[in-house]
């Protein structure tokens, strides 16, 4: 039988038929030590095929997983040198970003962008608690929004608390598979919950003691919506560490360093002192924004170079 992977706990996976009928499945024993380097081999997502352990039952054993057309990682939490796939087959990432309470920094945007640029799956930003924004927050949201929309990236503003610009972003998400991340405490939940309220999920709010928001979804978990379309709902990420990006391909992920890069004097630029370099002198002439060449010269600062 074939099935989708709607969640996921660890060792249990939800996967339902395509008529919608569901099974908790397990995975065949040898699967677990094939070739396969993330920390869960079954992610949200995937295409799998499954039979009833016993005939009639709704418990069930994945035999075989189909092919990935794209998927998103991480650095597993536990251990910087695995990686946690978030989901896979999406085709759209949204991360939910606010400017204050609490506050997302450029460099977490820049790292779940980059890794959406990897695995080649289009990312919209969605800043919400618009409501809380005075001038000073305004003027950082309109200068990030020129900074993302000028190298193609679409930047949302809403307010959930007040219902203000939730309609156009539910239309973004009709009739396809998109993968909803970001900090905990940005208003996940509530967005799902409001734009969706057959879903109802659990909120918190934000901790009073370190303004950062408390863990309310524990696993990755898939949504059907009433008018077509899934959500991937994904649990609040503190960090987001890339994982199999070299520092070599790094400036491939930033769009607007990407189209420069054949105009480098050396093919092996890293775009930091060498001479020749189109990049930097783009950063130098304001057509590369000097905010995103100092987070990929941080990005670059952090991945360590692999010993061969």
């Amino acid at each position: 039988m074939k099935g989708l992977v709607y969640k996921s706990t660890g060792s249990w996976y939800l996967v339902k038929t395509p008529e919608g009928k569901p099974f908790q499945a397990r995975i065949r024993g040898k699967m677990k030590i094939d070739d396969i380097t993330s920390t869960n081999p079954v992610t949200v997502g995937d295409v799998v095929e499954f039979e009833p352990e016993v005939p009639g039952s709704n418990i069930a054993t994945i035999n075989l997983i189909h092919n990935r057309r794209n998927y998103i990682n991480r650095q597993a939490p536990s251990n910087r040198y695995h990686h946690h796939i978030i989901a896979a087959n999406i085709d759209q990432s949204v991360l939910l970003c606010t400017i204050r309470e609490p506050r997302t920094s450029q460099g977490f945007i820049d790292r779940f962008l980059i890794t959406s640029e990897a695995y080649h799956v289009p990312a919209i930003i969605v800043f919400n608690k618009a409501d809380l924004y005075r001038k000073k927050e305004m003027e950082k949201y309109e200068a990030w929004k020129e900074m993302y929309e000028t190298i193609g990236y679409k930047v949302c503003l809403m307010s959930v608390k007040e219902l203000e610009g939730t309609e156009p972003i539910k239309k973004l998400l009709q009739n396809k598979i998109t993968l909803i991340s970001g900090h905990s405490g940005v208003g996940k939940s509530s967005f799902i919950n409001t734009i969706f309220p057959s879903i109802q999920l659990k909120t918190q709010e934000v901790s009073e003691w370190s303004g950062k928001g408390l863990h309310t979804t524990t696993f990755a978990e898939m949504y059907d919506l009433p008018e077509g379309g899934k959500i991937i709902d994904t649990p609040g990420i503190r960090e987001f560490g890339l994982v199999d990006i070299s520092r070599q391909e790094l400036s491939h992920y930033f769009p607007e360093m990407r189209v420069l890069i054949q105009d480098c004097q050396f093919n092996n630029c890293l775009h930091l002192n060498e001479p020749g370099c189109a990049v930097k002198t783009a950063v130098e002439e304001g057509k590369i924004n000097m905010d995103r060449y100092i987070s990929y010269c941080n990005i670059l600062d952090s991945i360590e170079e692999k010993v061969h």
